[in-house]
């Protein structure tokens, strides 16, 4: 396994932000004795983390390094802040564009990734679930499987939320990333609006603990992909909004793109 951690300068964002690359080293051959490397297209999985997070947080609190050893995939970890990976116009953060196409093209001219759609793939925990949901869709055809672990599939409510202490609750916050709230429902914002949209669905997987706060949220979406006629994967077990279970998804959901 090799692990390449530093910054880069992205358009998107009008200035330099972290990213943590994992490679697993079993896909590098040499030719005969000679020193020189023969890269080998990766399988590549774009993981966005959640609230308060970052990559590196990712890197302390899950396996998915050695995930990415035993099973032979690449993993590009960004750093989203607080941001929901969606576009912010008025500050030029344009969290949605870098993740769902500029992320993809810097580290394809860096690394030896795999420029096909099928062996592409967007995942994320939390907040990060919900910009791999919203990103997966709205850059469809970049990706072919969105998986999301404890998504905060919270777009329907945060309209009704009050001006609070706590910023998982505060109008405020939202409003500072969403912008106007109530136009939200029929926006690229919105999961549903994208998946009603959408010309090509990717594959989606959702994993949800049955005692996380925001159980009652994912299973709402999944009986929306229902009413669709859309065959999503949605995994229901012990658990909360929790690393450890995390943790557990996230490899389950890398078995499912090898």
């Amino acid at each position: 396994m090799v692990l390449f951690r530093g910054d880069v300068k992205c358009k998107s964002l009008q200035r330099r932000t972290s990213i943590s690359i994992i490679l697993p080293s079993d896909n590098i051959h040499f030719l005969n004795d000679a020193e020189e490397i023969v890269p080998q297209p990766y399988k590549t999985l774009y993981f966005l983390h959640g609230l308060y997070g970052s990559d590196d947080i990712v890197l302390a609190n899950t396996s998915i390094q050695k995930f990415a050893e035993d099973n032979g995939i690449a993993i590009v970890i960004p750093c989203g802040e607080n941001s929901f990976y969606v576009d912010h116009e008025k500050s030029h953060a344009y969290y949605g564009e870098y993740v769902g196409q500029e992320l993809l093209d810097i580290t394809r001219n860096i690394f030896p990734l795999s420029h096909r759609r099928e062996d592409t793939f967007i995942a994320g925990f939390s907040m990060g679930g919900y910009g791999a949901i919203r990103n997966g869709l709205k850059y469809w055809d970049n990706f072919s499987k969105i998986g999301m672990i404890s998504a905060a599939l919270i777009t329907d409510d945060i309209v009704n939320y009050t001006d609070d202490d706590n910023v998982l609750r505060s109008k405020d916050f939202y409003e500072s990333i969403f912008g106007d709230l109530n136009k939200i429902k029929s926006s690229d914002k919105n999961p549903k609006h994208l998946i009603d949209n959408c010309r090509d669905i990717p594959d989606i997987y959702m994993a949800c603990g049955v005692d996380d706060f925001l159980y009652g949220k994912n299973v709402d979406f999944h009986e929306f992909l229902k009413s669709r006629e859309i065959d999503a994967t949605f995994v229901e077990a012990e658990g909360e909004h929790t690393w450890e279970f995390c943790d557990k998804y996230l490899k389950e959901f890398i078995k499912t793109l090898l």
